[in-house]
This record gives structure tokens, C-alpha cells and sequence, in this order.
């Protein structure tokens, strides 16, 4: 007993929609390798734009010591560069009082390969700017400007207070105040500005701010393909892929912008909103440098009527792409994380009602992260195991009947048309489906997918070891080709092989036992997929391969023991035989396919016999 053809195609076409999915994942890869020129070109444009609203200065005339003299307008004399540091249990803040603002943040629970804390701020290029009006001759940028800083403050919540002072004799006043909370990512940032009316030209504030990604994941072209722009425009979530440089403006109001790699973000949160704001982002056109891109922000924050005396709340995340740890803000950023996209959205539902809670419940019980994924994978088998053996009792009947369908094959060898209308009465007066086989395989494609998003994206998975595999979040590697083979890459991935084993013979299985194996593309299509596995799972997460690897040797076991003890053929027979006695009932449609059938049948006697 075996397979039929509907199995078959249903489980190729849901091949073919993976095969789908790696294309349009990797796709943003391809076209990063393919265009240096126009990335080169991109991060030209990147530059950050001349603030219009304000005075301009003709920079061909200022040089660093000139930037230092104008910042001197704005700050007590006698300052230096100073550093404070602001931290909890999970990050570390490393500020400068030049700008007063951040200029590193480690993670303190993920490392890199190297064994270093992960940091996601880092260089010249991140920082947050905006101009002001020093007096009536000139304006300057905050980065320049040298606050005085204060002692970091503890405070009744156990959150922890940082403010930076700068002030002319006038009375006008810039404070930046940063406070962090005990286990939290989130900073919040306010900016109090006294004398608004003289410090800004216009009722609003023009805002730029860079981020800039650091390679922190083994494979870069990779990590690249799983890096977006994510943003909440309106209330309302979208992203960008990031392979390749681009700009976005924004027609509505945007709650906030973020740079997401494959498991960090740095995002800007505005309370208030942000309104017209444009977003570019480039790539390095050198792919050995330790930079995945490069994104800035341009926006302008409204002030609260025409008062001296204004207030900025802003908030800075640095930290995991966590959907557990992003879904407390209330800010939708938890959709950052990639559990479905496109055509498969829906599938963020199945990852984050069910799979994860499955998930978190199985690894707090758990001390290796392999055995979670096995024993989530039998769990979801066992939950998809009656449509698999539907899959099967379509097969076995359709199995009982091939001697009669050969019959009518041959009885009508040269009338392809009437054989299928007679093939479909011998099916309709059996009790057997012909979509029996088809529609089950179809409908584990969510499960399919939903595993395939939530594999790639569980941050969890992040640097656990499993058998060879060091880290379950990347490929694994049993060795490492001195050259890289187009399609394939320059490693070899052992999950892999295992996966693509089982596949090849699955389709082996499948193919032996199919009743109609008269169509030569049929024969040699169940060995492509497992063949195209080869090179796109290579590329892949181990505890996406691994989980492929189990699922694949368990179906290879269902299918024995399903086929062998579990369907009785000769039940199978008797009610085949039962549902023959009993009249077929037809619906409305069905009577009018059939009159149209039996027409075109009469009309082609009557042409033979002219």
C-alpha cells in the first residue's frame, strides 16, 4: 500500500513552496552581491542632509577647531570629555557628556563568537543630532556640544538616573536625562529645553538619528538576509529589507524606527511621534568588513504649543529580538520579530499562540535545547498524524482500485477526456476522493512554515550546542571546503545531509508505492526536491535542519507502520464494496458538470461517425 499521485503532487507542491520561501529570503543575498556599485553609490547618499530650517554654514570653511570654538558658546568653560556609565543586570551604558549621549552599550547575558559581550552601540557614526540656535549668528550641532554631566542617582524604584547640563548665560538650558529601569532594555531619554523660542527657529525640533549594525553572527551574508529596517508608521507595522541600500519617506506620523539584525535591535521611540521623516540605509561594499549597514533618520518632534520651556520624551531600546521580552512595552514591537511574513503572516499566529508557549514550557523543563526540539516535534507529528493517515487510507483505497482504473486506461487509451470522466464515476461510485491524498499534504503547510519562521527567528536558540553543532541559530559545520561551490557554500552541514537522506527516501518510498508511475516527469520529480534541500538547507539554522532531520525519519516510520498495521485492507475492500450499493447523491453543480460531460461525450460519437 503506498501513496498515490494526488499524495505525491500535494507533498511536491509543498516542496515547491519552500523552495519559494529560501528564494524570496535569500533574495535581498543575491541582489547584495550582485550590485557593489549601486551599494557604493547608495552609502555616497547616506550622508547625513543640511538641516534647511535652519542657518546654514558653509563647511568648506569649518574645521575641528573651528566646531570647538562655536560649542564653547553653549558650555561652561574648562570642560573635557567625560564618561559616565549607567547599568543593570542586563546592559551596560557607557555615555559621553559630549553630545550626552550614548557611545557604547554592551549586553551582558550574549556573546559573540569570540567569546566577547555583545555590543550594539558602538563608533563615531551612532549618535542622535539635532541643530540649535547658539545666539544670532550661528548654529550648532548637540554632538559638538560638551555637557556638564552629573552623578548617576538611584531612586525609590531601584531605576537608576543620568542628567548632562548645558547652558549659556542667557538662562537657556539643555538637559538630557537618561533612566533605566533594574532588567530592562528600554532607556528613557528626556530632552528639557528653557528658552525653546530662542533656542529653535520653528515650533519643532529637527531630529537625525544613525545606527549602525555590527556583524555579530558567524555568517554575514546570511545575518544580512535576516536584517530589516522595522518602523511603526500610523500605529501600523511594515519593514524593509535591508541587502541593499535604499530610502523610504514616510507620509503619516511614526511611532517609532528600528534597526533589526538577525537577533539585536536599536530602535528610537518618540511618545509623541515623529513626523516627516525619511529613513536611508547603505551596505558596506566590502563584505569582509564587520559592518552589516548603516541606516539614518531624519524627523522632526513638535513641540507642545509656543511655551520657553519644552519637554521631549523619547525612549532608546537596545537589546534582544525577544518576543517575550518586546510584547511587555505595549508599542507593537514585539512584530519586529520575524515568526511570518508575506503570504505566510498568518503563520505569526500559530509561533506565537502556540509553538512558543510549547516551547518555553518544554526548555524550562529541559537542559538541552536538542532534545526540546525533538520532543516539540513529536509533539507536533502526533498532532498532525491523522491527516497523515487520511493521506494514507486515500492511497490504499485508490490502491484497491487500480486494477479497474488500468482497465479503463486501457479501455480508452486513445480518449484521454473520457477516461477521466470515467475514472471519476469508478472514484464517485467507490466513496473514494480524488483530493483525498492532495488535501491533506496541503494542509500541514502551515505547520511547515510556521517551523520554518520560528527556527530562524527564536533567539533562544542563539549559541546552544547540540551534539556537533555549537550553536543551534547557525549552520553547523563537520568541515570546511577550501573553496566555496556555487549553490552549495564552502561548508558542510552534517544536519543537512541527514536532512536531505530522509527526504531522498521519503521520495523513494513514494515513488515505489505509487499507482501511477506512467508519467515520466513523475519518476524523476521526487528526487529534485531532495537535491535542491542539498544547497538552501546548507545555509541554514542546525535547529531547522535538526528539526527537519526528526520529522523526516518520523514520517519514514508512520508511512511503515500506518501502511503495514494500522489500515485494514480487506475493511477497506467491504466498504468500498458498501458504498457501491448505495446511490450516489449529486449536487446541483456535480448534475450540470456531468450533463456537460455526457454532452461533450454524445457530440464525439457523432463526429465519428461522420
Amino acid at each position: 500500500m503506498g501513496m498515490d499521485r494526488n499524495t505525491l503532487i500535494g507533498f511536491i507542491l509543498i516542496g515547491g513552496l519552500l523552495i519559494a520561501m529560501f528564494a524570496i529570503n535569500s533574495k535581498n543575498r543575491l541582489a547584495y552581491e550582485g550590485q557593489q556599485k549601486r551599494i557604493a553609490d547608495s552609502m555616497l547618499a547616506a550622508k547625513p542632509p543640511v538641516d534647511s530650517n535652519l542657518i546654514k554654514i558653509d563647511q568648506t570653511k569649518v574645521d575641528s577647531i573651528e566646531l570647538s570654538s562655536k560649542a564653547a558658546s553653549f558650555q561652561a568653560p574648562g570642560l573635557n570629555e567625560q564618561i559616565s556609565v549607567l547599568e543593570n543586570e542586563v546592559m551596560k551604558i557607557t555615555f559621553s557628556n559630549k553630545g550626552a549621549q550614548p557611545i557604547s552599550v554592551e549586553l551582558k547575558k550574549f556573546k559573540k563568537i569570540d567569546g566577547s559581550l555583545v555590543v550594539v552601540q558602538k563608533g563615531s557614526f551612532n549618535k542622535i543630532n539635532y541643530r540649535f540656535n547658539a545666539n544670532q549668528n550661528k548654529t550648532e550641532d548637540i554632538t559638538e556640544v560638551l555637557f556638564q554631566s552629573s552623578t548617576p542617582v538611584m531612586n525609590a524604584d531601584n531605576s537608576s538616573t543620568l542628567s548632562f547640563i548645558a547652558a549659556d548665560s542667557t538662562g537657556k538650558k539643555i538637559t538630557h536625562t537618561y533612566t533605566i529601569k533594574p532588567g530592562e532594555y528600554l532607556v528613557d531619554m528626556d530632552i528639557e529645553i528653557n528658552g525653546a523660542d530662542q533656542l529653535f527657529s520653528q515650533n519643532y525640533m529637527n531630529v537625525q538619528w544613525q545606527s549602525q549594525a555590527e556583524q555579530i553572527e558567524k555568517d554575514h551574508a546570511y545575518e544580512l538576509t535576516q536584517s530589516h529596517i522595522c518602523f511603526l508608521e500610523n500605529n501600523k507595522f511594515d519593514f524593509e529589507y535591508i541587502a541593499k541600500g535604499d530610502s523610504k519617506s514616510f507620509k503619516n506620523d511614526v511611532n517609532w524606527i528600528a534597526l533589526k539584525q538577525q537577533f539585536f535591535i536599536t530602535a528610537l521611540i518618540a511618545k509623541n511621534k515623529f513626523t516627516n521623516v525619511n529613513v536611508n540605509w547603505s551596505i558596506p561594499s566590502d563584505t569582509l568588513t564587520q559592518y552589516l549597514a548603516k541606516a539614518t533618520t531624519t524627523g522632526q518632534l513638535q513641540f507642545s504649543g509656543i511655551s520657553k520651556s519644552q519637554h521631549i520624551p523619547l525612549q532608546l531600546y537596545y537589546g534582544p529580538s525577544d518576543y517575550n521580552i518586546l510584547t511587555k512595552y505595549n508599542n507593537q514591537m514585539e512584530n519586529i520579530v520575524p515568526y511570518g511574513s508575506g503570504i505566510f503572516s498568518f503563520v505569526k499566529y500559530i509561533n506565537r499562540y502556540f509553538l512558543l508557549p510549547v516551547f518555553n514550557f518544554l526548555q524550562s523543563n529541559m537542559a538541552s535545547m536538542g532534545i526540546v526540539i525533538l520532543l516539540l516535534t513529536l509533539l507536533i507529528r502526533l498532532i498532525t498524524s491523522p491527516i497523515l493517515y487520511k493521506s494514507y487510507l486515500s492511497g490504499a483505497k485508490m490502491k484497491v482500485l487500480k486494477p479497474e482504473v488500468d482497465a479503463l486506461r486501457e479501455k480508452y487509451k486513445d480518449d484521454q477526456q473520457t477516461f477521466g470522466m470515467e475514472q471519476m464515476k469508478l472514484w464517485k461510485s467507490a466513496g473514494v476522493s480524488p483530493l483525498g491524498g492532495c488535501l491533506p499534504a496541503l494542509l500541514q503547510i502551515p505547520i511547515f512554515m510556521s517551523l520554518y519562521y520560528f527556527f530562524q527567528s527564536n533567539i533562544d536558540l542563539r549559541g546552544k550546542e547540540f551534539l556537533w553543532a555549537k550553536d543551534l541559530a547557525a549552520y553547523d559545520s563537520i568541515a570546511t571546503i577550501p573553496f566555496s561551490i556555487p549553490f552549495y557554500g564552502d561548508h558542510v552541514s552534517l544536519f543537512t545531509l541527514l536532512a536531505v537522506i530522509t527526504s531522498l527516501l521519503i521520495s523513494l518510498y513514494s515513488m515505489n508505492s505509487m499507482q501511477d508511475n506512467s508519467n515520466p516527469m513523475m519518476k524523476y520529480m521526487p528526487y529534485i526536491f531532495p537535491v535542491l534541500l542539498l544547497g538552501v538547507f546548507n545555509k541554514l539554522p542546525s535547529a531547522l535542519t535538526w528539526y527537519y532531520t526528526i520529522s523526516n525519519t518520523i514520517t519514514l516510520v508512520l508511512q511503515f507502520v500506518i501502511q503495514k498495521y494500522i489500515i485494514d485492507h480487506q475493511k477497506i475492500m467491504v466498504q468500498i464494496a458498501e458504498n457501491r450499493k448505495k446511490p450516489v447523491k449529486k449536487s446541483k453543480m456535480q448534475e450540470r458538470i456531468d450533463a456537460m460531460q455526457e454532452s461533450q461525450k454524445k457530440l464525439k460519437e457523432m463526429n465519428k461517425k461522420n
